[in-house]
């Protein structure tokens, strides 16, 4: 009983997320560009920071103050924590020091996730060409790439994966990330987007280097919750960090989830592979940057069923409980107050006609 309780509170509070850190020296001016529903943490170089920021890009925008915002809030450090920001939270992000005059400016340009272009060059596929854009003046498109991120495993085929911005370039002018450079301009243009490439990797491992990140098991056997998906978080995972996930030891890989081979289950492609979508009951584990950091098993709670289709397992997931009549869900209880009840009068019954007094304790 009491492990079932800990199970469901365990399941009722956040999974441990990780929040990447964003830092820009003291008194400049940075400007980035970031994904959306990805969460950050901007760095204040100030002791006493406070924080504002000018949510949108026209003219017409103002400042308010974070902290009226549900998703943006100052942690005791003083740093400003965004839990998957939004595209309309592009924008000017300032923090200073009561009575200093020297501001930190963080210009963040949140593309939308749901429009990331993946490709795999073990698929042959192909990142998106530059292309012209005019919007007044003569300018083109372009993805600017961050470099490769580590392998997600070692010792064992793995993959490393690359994120790309969308960036807008004039002749004579430094390139601009594209939601600074159109500010609040609504272009139908499917080359506006973010980017992700994925390729295969094989590195050994390096002891020395390891990260010693904790382990959370997650067993969800006991919970008595029959469904036909479940919905797995990586802890300390996100899309800046190299994620791995395997059913029963065997990888689940992008090149296969982009081929439609991960059949039994989905690797979340917003969240860069934080998230996995279970389709059928395995043992998994996750990886963070080549090491395990958690293990979930389902083998109680997952219903068997045909894998969906590659249309129909990017779509948001409907959980179902099994249909139990009325009476068959308060048939234990009932057994349970007559057990106790029958228990009760047979610890009371050798009491009467005794005069000494005892004490029944119910643990």
């Amino acid at each position: 009983m009491l492990t079932t309780l800990w199970l469901l509170l365990s399941l009722a509070v956040p999974v441990p997320g990780f929040y990447t850190p964003i830092s820009c020296p003291r008194g400049q001016k940075c400007q980035l560009a970031l994904l959306s529903g990805n969460d950050v943490l901007l760095d204040c170089p100030f002791l006493k920071a406070y924080w504002y920021y000018h949510y949108s890009l026209s003219k017409e925008g103002w400042l308010i103050r974070p902290s009226e915002i549900s998703n943006i809030k100052v942690t005791s450090q003083g740093n400003l924590a965004i839990s998957s920001p939004l595209p309309s939270q592009t924008g000017v992000y300032f923090c200073w020091e009561e009575g200093n005059t020297e501001v930190t400016q963080f210009e963040i340009d949140f593309q939308n996730i749901n429009f990331l272009y993946v490709t795999h060059n073990g698929l042959n596929e192909m990142p998106l060409q530059n292309e012209s854009l005019h919007v007044g003046s003569k300018a083109f498109i372009f993805t600017r790439w961050e470099p490769w991120q580590v392998c997600n495993r070692c010792g064992v085929p793995g993959e490393r994966k690359r994120l790309g911005y969308c960036y807008i370039e004039e002749p004579q002018e430094k390139p601009m990330s594209c939601g600074l450079y159109l500010r609040d301009q609504k272009l139908p243009h499917t080359r506006l987007r973010p980017e992700m490439q994925v390729e295969a990797c094989l590195v050994p491992c390096e002891h020395s280097k390891e990260m010693d990140q904790p382990q959370f098991i997650y067993d969800y056997s006991q919970l008595g919750k029959l469904t036909d998906n479940l919905w797995l978080d990586c802890p300390l995972a996100s899309i800046y960090r190299p994620v791995s996930w395997e059913a029963n030891n065997t990888p689940l890989t992008w090149q296969n989830e982009l081929s439609g081979k991960n059949l039994h289950s989905t690797l979340d492609i917003p969240s860069g592979g934080r998230q996995l979508q279970i389709f059928q009951p395995a043992i998994y584990r996750c990886f963070v940057e080549q090491e395990v950091v958690a293990q979930f098993n389902p083998l109680g709670a997952l219903k068997p069923k045909e894998p969906q289709t590659r249309e129909n397992k990017t779509q948001e997931p409907v959980s179902k409980t099994l249909s139990i009549p009325l009476w068959l869900k308060l048939l234990p209880f009932v057994g349970t107050v007559l057990v106790l009840g029958l228990l009760l009068l047979k610890t009371l019954s050798p009491l009467s006609g005794k005069s000494r007094n005892r004490t029944l304790l119910v643990k």
